[in-house]
């Protein structure tokens, strides 16, 4: 109801939607951050082989002959096993949300040929962007490190998990306020550098409205 922005709805069951899938995934993040998993660039990443295969680009594929509900559920399970970049977190922690808000059964047979690796990737999650508005639970929110360190090109930015309540989720930092993960990327900048990291007004969220229809059983919620 604050918001600056219009949210318009065809049925009462598309709202109930996206405030669920919210919820599951500022949650995620959460699990994410307590799972184990450690950040590393796409060069340096690992996954459990059991259930994926360690592209050439630093991508995660699902092996043929396992589901996509029980990879994802691994990274949770056994996050030691896992190392990635920020990007591929965002992805890993936007499909356990819709895994937890649809069930096993309709998310295996949405994401047969499961890739992690970048927002851009799946056009199943149907990823938006919006530069102008509010950044509610949920969202996806980006700081630029625009002179970062040429050693270490990973820190040229952060993507981070909006939680509510001005906390952020960002791998490979962990949880607090913007103000916070800016004065961490600051000191990742090359020598001499004047120009402060900053957050972006760029707003990433999956289209909650068309991904209801992905479901037709009573919404759940995820506990962590």
């Amino acid at each position: 109801m604050n918001s600056r922005e219009s949210f318009f709805y065809d049925s009462s069951r598309q709202l109930q939607f996206e405030i669920t899938y919210r919820a599951n995934i500022v949650s995620s993040a959460y699990a994410l951050k307590n799972s184990g998993a450690r950040f590393a660039t796409f060069q340096t990443a690992r996954a459990n082989r059991k259930f994926w295969i360690l592209t050439a680009y630093g991508g995660f594929l699902i092996r043929p002959d396992v589901t996509p509900a029980d990879a994802i559920t691994d990274i949770f399970v056994n996050g030691r096993k896992y190392a990635f970049e920020c990007t591929t977190a965002m992805m890993i922690i936007l499909y356990k949300g819709l895994l937890e808000t649809i069930g096993p059964t309709t998310f295996n047979q949405l994401f047969r040929g499961l890739l992690l690796w970048s927002t851009e990737h799946d056009e199943d999650l149907q990823l938006t962007a919006v530069t102008s508005g509010d950044s509610l639970p949920g969202d996806i929110r980006y700081i630029q490190n625009p002179e970062f360190h040429p050693a270490t090109p990973q820190w040229q930015g952060e993507n981070l998990i909006d939680l509510g309540n001005g906390m952020f989720f960002g791998h490979g930092i962990g949880v607090g306020m913007i103000g916070e993960f800016i004065e961490i990327l600051n000191q990742r900048r090359r020598p001499g550098a004047t120009t402060s990291a900053f957050l972006t007004a760029q707003i990433i969220r999956p289209n909650f409205r068309r991904m209801a229809e992905y479901t037709g059983h009573p919404l759940r919620r995820l506990l962590v």
